[in-house]
Formats: structure tokens, C-alpha cells, sequence
């Protein structure tokens, strides 16, 4: 364990957990690119969204709120939010499917990529009449009905 962290080692942490990390991530990332063991709960201590972090000092909470701000405006750095990744990959997957005899996956993927291609995985939906014109609007349709008389009038 590290006694005291460098403020290098600081601001990883806290990118990190701006970025969604959980503490068990973070942890790994440490050792992995700075080569340092850390605990969860020292990790934990870092977020000041946390109980355990209200003691984070400011400047540390500056950077972790600038950080997860642009962290959510910004999806350009994450590779997979961009179709020509996914389809990529799909085609990646799908030419392995296919080499191994896995026809079924293979038909699998081939359908993902094509919904991929025709947006079915967004949430925008363009409807048109015929020739692109604007749809006719739906007639309000209301039901009437008629309670049956069982002979009390």
C-alpha cells in the first residue's frame, strides 16, 4: 500500500472514477499502467459523489466534475459508439463464424450488421407518405357501444 499518492497517481484515480471505473477497475488500471498496489477503499475515498470521499479537496473535485462532464458530452474517444467500429468488428466476428462453420452465428451477425446499417439501433424513426410526403393524419376513432338491457328499464 502507498502511503501518499503523488498527485499524478491522484489524478488517474479520479479520471478514472469520473469516467464510471468502479474501484476494482481502477485498482487494476493503477497497477497496470503506473505499477502501483492500491486498495479499493483508498480508490473510494477519491470520489467525492461518495460518503467516503466528502473530504476530496477541491481542486480534486474540479477535475473529477470537469472530467465526467466531458466524459458524457463526449462519446467521439469511445471507439465502439461509432457504427464503422461496430461494423468492423461484426465483420471480424462473422468471417470467423463463417471459417469455423458456425453458420448459424454467421447468419446472426450478418443480420445485426444490416439492422446496424438501417439505424435499428437509434431511436429515430423517419415515417413518410408515399413520395416523402407528410403521413395523413389518423382519424380520432371512438367507440360506442351499448350496455345490454336485462330487462331493467
Amino acid at each position: 500500500m502507498v502511503a501518499k499518492l503523488s498527485n499524478e497517481v491522484k489524478a488517474f484515480i479520479i479520471q478514472g472514477l469520473a469516467c464510471f471505473d468502479t474501484p476494482s477497475v481502477v485498482v487494476a488500471a493503477v497497477k497496470r499502467e503506473l505499477g502501483l498496489d492500491i486498495t479499493r477503499q483508498l480508490v473510494e475515498s477519491h470520489d467525492h459523489t461518495k460518503k467516503s470521499g466528502a473530504r476530496v479537496a477541491p481542486k480534486w473535485r474540479a477535475l473529477f466534475d470537469e472530467t465526467r462532464k466531458t466524459f458524457l458530452e463526449d462519446t467521439a474517444p469511445i471507439a465502439i459508439s461509432h457504427r464503422a467500429v461496430r461494423l468492423r468488428a461484426l465483420q471480424r466476428m462473422a468471417d470467423k463464424a463463417e471459417t469455423q462453420g458456425n453458420m448459424a452465428l454467421s447468419a446472426q451477425l450478418l443480420e445485426q450488421a444490416a439492422k446496424e446499417q438501417g439505424n435499428a439501433f437509434t431511436n429515430r424513426r423517419e415515417l413518410t407518405g408515399k413520395d416523402g410526403k407528410d403521413l395523413p393524419p389518423i382519424p380520432a376513432t371512438v367507440a360506442i357501444f351499448q350496455l345490454p338491457d336485462n330487462g331493467r328499464g
